[in-house]
C-alpha cells in the first residue's frame, strides 16, 4: 500500500514536469515568433528598399529616384543647402537645377531664395553674357556653357579650332614632347565629321558637337580618369600616326584647304564608331541638362557606358538632371556605392523570415503535441476508471 502511494506521487511528480516542459517549449516558440516579427517589422522596409533598389540598377532614372529617396530622407535641407552653395559658386544653372528638383519633390523653398535663382538665371543669360562667353568659346575654344560651346563648335565648324589643335599636338608629336593624344584624336576625328557635317547639311552636327564637348572637357581636366583612358585608345585607332605627323609638317592653319584634306586622310573612319557613338551620347545630355550637364556627365564618367546610362537618365528627368547627379555622383548612373549593405539587409530578411517560418512551424507542431497528448490521457484516464469500476464490480460479485 505504501509502494502504491509513492509510485503514485513519483508518477504525479513526473507527470508535472512534463507539463511545465511541454509548455516551456511552446512558450519559447511562441517568444520566437513574437521576436522575430518584430525583427521582421524592423527589417521589412530596409529589405524591400533594397530589393527595389536591385531590380533598378540596369535603369539610372529609377535608379536615381530611389537613391533621392534614401538622400532627402537623412537631410531635410538638402536641396535648399545646394542651392545656397550654387548661387555662392555663381552656378545659377545648378541652382536652377535644384529648384526644378524641389518643385518634383514638393519640397517647399523660401520666397526669397527663388527670387535669387530666378535673377542669376536671368544676368547669366543676358545678351551682353551670352555673346562674350561665345566670343570666348569662339577664340580659345573652350566652353562651359551654352555660349561658349556656340562659339566652339562654330570655330570647329570652320575647322578653325580643330586644325589649331591638331597642328599643335602634331608638332608635339613629331618633336617628341609631350603629347595629347586624346584631343589630337578627336580634333583628327572633327574634322572628318565636320566635312559630313556639310555634305550632309548639318546632318552630323550632333556628333560634332559633342566631340567638342569631349575634346574641351579634355583640356580643362574635367574628363574622368576612366573615360579620359577608353578615349585615348580609340583616338589612338583612329588616327595613322606617320601620316598625320606627315600632314602636320607640312600644313599650316593659314591653309586650311590642304592643311584638312592631309589631316582627313590620317583618319580612319572605320575605326571611330565608338568615339562617334560616345558624341552622340554626349550630345543627347547636352541637349537636356545644358553644356554643364554634360561637362558634369564627363567628369564623373569612367567610360562610354556610363555616358550612355547619363543620356537615358537626362531624356528621362531633364532639367533636374544637374541636381540629381550634383547630390548622387556616378551613384545617379549605376549601383556602386552601398551594395553590400543592401545584400546585408536582403540577407537579414530571408533571415529574420526564415526564424519566423520555424517559430510557427514548432509553435503549430507542438502546439498539436501537447493536444494529442491531452486527448491520449483523457482516454487513458477513462479506460482506468473504466477497468476499476469492472474490478469493484467484479468484486462486489464475488
Amino acid at each position: 500500500m505504501i509502494a502504491t502511494k509513492d509510485e503514485s506521487i513519483v508518477n504525479d511528480f513526473r507527470t508535472v514536469r512534463a507539463c511545465r516542459m511541454k509548455w516551456l517549449r511552446i512558450s519559447t516558440a511562441l517568444t520566437g515568433i513574437a521576436a522575430c516579427s518584430f525583427l521582421l517589422a524592423q527589417v521589412a522596409p530596409h529589405a524591400r528598399e533594397a530589393g527595389a533598389i536591385f531590380a533598378a540598377q540596369d535603369d539610372p532614372a529609377v535608379l536615381s529616384e530611389l537613391q533621392l529617396d534614401r538622400a532627402l530622407r537623412r537631410n531635410d535641407r538638402l536641396v535648399q543647402d545646394n542651392i545656397e552653395a550654387a548661387l555662392a559658386a555663381g552656378d545659377a544653372d545648378l541652382a536652377d537645377s535644384f529648384v526644378a528638383l524641389a518643385r518634383d519633390r514638393n519640397i517647399a523653398l523660401p520666397d526669397d531664395l527663388l527670387s535669387r535663382v530666378s535673377d542669376a538665371v536671368k544676368d547669366e543669360n543676358s545678351t551682353s553674357q551670352f555673346a562674350k562667353r561665345f566670343a570666348t568659346g569662339l577664340v580659345t575654344g573652350n566652353a562651359d556653357d551654352v555660349a561658349s560651346l556656340s562659339g566652339t563648335v562654330a570655330g570647329d565648324l570652320f575647322v578653325i579650332g580643330d586644325i589649331r589643335d591638331v597642328v599643335r599636338e602634331g608638332k608635339h608629336l613629331a618633336m617628341g614632347e609631350d603629347t595629347d593624344r586624346l584631343v589630337l584624336g578627336l580634333a583628327t576625328a572633327g574634322l572628318a565629321v565636320t566635312a559630313i557635317t556639310y555634305v550632309s547639311v548639318g546632318g552630323a552636327a550632333p556628333v560634332r558637337a559633342g566631340l567638342t564637348l569631349v575634346k574641351d572637357a579634355r583640356k580643362v581636366g574635367r574628363l574622368g580618369e576612366g573615360l579620359a583612358a577608353w578615349a585615348g585608345r580609340s583616338a589612338r585607332e583612329v588616327v595613322d600616326t606617320p601620316m598625320l605627323q606627315n600632314a602636320v609638317a607640312k600644313g599650316s592653319v593659314f591653309r586650311p584647304g590642304e592643311t584638312v584634306s592631309a589631316i582627313k586622310a590620317a583618319f580612319r573612319a572605320e575605326k571611330a564608331g565608338a568615339l562617334v557613338r560616345l558624341g552622340k551620347d554626349v550630345t543627347r545630355v547636352a541637349e537636356k541638362t545644358g553644356t554643364r550637364g554634360a561637362m558634369d556627365t564627363l567628369r564623373i564618367a569612367e567610360g562610354p557606358k556610363d555616358v550612355a546610362r547619363a543620356a537615358r537618365l537626362a531624356e528621362a528627368q531633364g532639367g533636374k538632371t544637374r541636381a540629381i547627379m550634383k547630390l548622387l555622383g556616378r551613384g545617379a548612373l549605376l549601383l556602386i556605392g552601398g551594395a553590400f549593405d543592401l545584400a546585408m539587409w536582403l540577407f537579414g530578411a530571408m533571415l529574420t523570415l526564415f526564424g519566423l517560418l520555424s517559430s510557427i512551424k514548432a509553435t503549430t507542431e507542438r502546439l498539436t503535441q501537447a493536444w494529442c497528448d491531452r486527448k491520449r490521457a483523457r482516454r487513458l484516464r477513462r479506460a482506468q476508471v473504466a477497468a476499476e469500476a469492472a474490478l469493484a464490480s467484479a468484486a462486489a460479485t464475488a
